[in-house]
């Protein structure tokens, strides 16, 4: 596609911003929660809401792709669509394929009270459309679909570059849907890159990419005492209470400065090089406006001696998120549990394995189970740290097309998070990830009052469009 049609793309962009805002709202209106089974049937109609909406643009053989099986019933669809028909470059090879990522399904929105706007009922604010799942990622993804749309209309219904479109609907408990799918059908995902904008900018107007990602395992901790429930004054002092040994084991898995004490645990961290840490220590990062602004405590915590972007991009982490069980409603209720459950996960970083970290783990915690008790390990979900090259045409693409849209050089940064699905493409389709997300640090993902900044929003398109056709050209 020359840069005169490309250029029209971005202004039916442009022209088409309202109309995309609207559109987005009513995907954000479905409350596709995929970790809640009352839920299911809003995330089927997520997952069609995307697929209409793609056949209706011009992509070719959508479909939803079913992942349920007899093992796992709970198993959301994906959406699946691609248009391969882009001509080959001069000296006839074929034309570059891109592989767009996304998923459409959503944390849960509780807690309800502190939500200023209900979080399936998007509200414009302030230049911020505020809903569950505004930007993580059904605002994200809805970019993909908007740039393609931009370059169908001015493209006379053609592309400048072959595209598979894979969207799935577990990614916000653990994308084992699509993993299964990429390991047992990677053929039909046949690309030469893959697009996934599912990050953040490291600071507003700053474009960025991510170019690693930690890891991670989610478990649970189940403790059993006693056959049932006890009266705490007739057995209490003479029977094992399960919550007061599960908080002794947590409290011996990590020490006072936040190291992990699992043996072994450190033993496959690759620290990152000098040069990306010279890197890291330019960027424009104020420690206590991130303190004040983005946590709102009164002090931060970690591994002494590591700095704060360290911390959260390049060390491991352990994290307890629940601990649901015995009598929590209003009033008393003097209760000795039969049991007690804790949902712990870990964070990864290069080179250590979900398996490996695991089994470290479990056998420590199985090592440390105080007297009367019985415990059991389980692993939820996990996924593999990733750190991408940036030597590669793609990410040059990449550069370029924010560097036109927003007048700066790219910043290239490492995520705290885990996208599972980025080490899958890597490890099963042997392709590079270009990872372009246009979230701000301060848009509350998996926390009240979700956002997404229009502004972002639009450039992200925009820049999604050059980007495509950078690739083709």
């Amino acid at each position: 596609m020359t840069t005169t049609a490309t250029m029209a793309a971005v202004k039916f962009a442009q022209e088409n911003q309202e109309r995309f805002v609207e559109e987005l709202k009513a995907l954000l209106r479905i409350p596709s929660v995929s970790t809640l089974p009352e839920h299911a049937k809003d995330v089927r109609a997520a997952a069609e809401f995307v697929a209409a909406e793609l056949k209706r643009i011009g992509m070719e053989h959508v479909r939803l792709i079913e992942t349920a099986t007899k093992e796992r019933p709970g198993g959301h669809p994906l959406v699946y669509a691609d248009w391969l028909n882009a001509a080959p470059a001069a000296d006839g090879r074929p034309a570059p394929t891109v592989l767009c990522y996304g998923h459409y399904d959503v944390q849960p929105a509780e807690p309800l009270d502190e939500w200023k706007s209900p979080p399936f009922e998007p509200t414009v604010r302030d230049g911020n459309i505020y809903a569950r799942g505004a930007v993580d990622d059904k605002g994200q993804m809805w970019m993909h679909v908007k740039a393609l749309e931009a370059l169908f209309s001015v493209g006379e219904g053609r592309l400048p570059v072959n595209v598979r479109v894979i969207v799935e609907g577990e990614e916000e408990v653990g994308g084992e849907g699509i993993a299964m799918f990429v390991r047992e059908h990677g053929d039909s995902l046949k690309a030469d890159v893959a697009l996934v904008s599912d990050t953040e900018m490291f600071a507003p107007e700053l474009p960025t990419l991510c170019v690693g990602l930690r890891g991670m395992i989610y478990t649970e901790i189940e403790v059993r005492g006693a056959r049932t429930d006890l009266h705490s004054g007739m057995y209490g002092g003479a029977v094992p209470n399960p919550f007061v040994a599960l908080a002794q084991v947590i409290a011996k898995l990590k020490d006072a400065d936040g190291r992990i004490l699992i043996p072994g645990f450190y033993d496959k961290v690759v620290s990152p090089s000098a040069d990306e840490l010279k890197a890291w220590q330019a960027l424009p990062f104020d420690e206590e406006h991130y303190r004040e602004t983005e946590v709102g405590s009164v002090s931060l915590t970690g591994e002494a001696g590591y700095s704060v972007l360290e911390r959260t991009w390049a060390r491991p982490t352990l994290d307890v998120h629940g601990m649901p069980g015995g009598f929590t409603g209003a009033g008393a209720k003097t209760v000795i549990p039969a049991k007690a459950l804790a949902k712990v996960s870990m964070r990864l970083v290069p080179d250590m394995t979900p398996a490996e970290s695991f089994a470290k783990y479990k056998a420590y915690v199985e090592s440390i189970v105080p007297a009367g008790v019985e415990i059991e390990v389980r692993m939820i979900h996990s996924g593999d740290p990733i750190v991408v090259s940036t030597d590669n045409a793609y990410v040059k693409a990449a550069t370029e097309a924010m560097h036109t849209v927003f007048g700066k050089e790219t910043v290239f940064v490492r995520g705290g998070g885990s996208i599972p699905i980025v080490g899958d493409f890597v490890r099963e389709l042997k392709i590079p990830t270009v990872m372009m997300g246009f979230g701000l640090p301060d848009d509350n993902l998996h926390a009240p009052n979700e956002k997404f900044h229009l502004a972002n929003f639009y450039r992200g398109i925009e820049s999604i469009v050059l980007f495509l056709s950078g690739v083709g050209a």
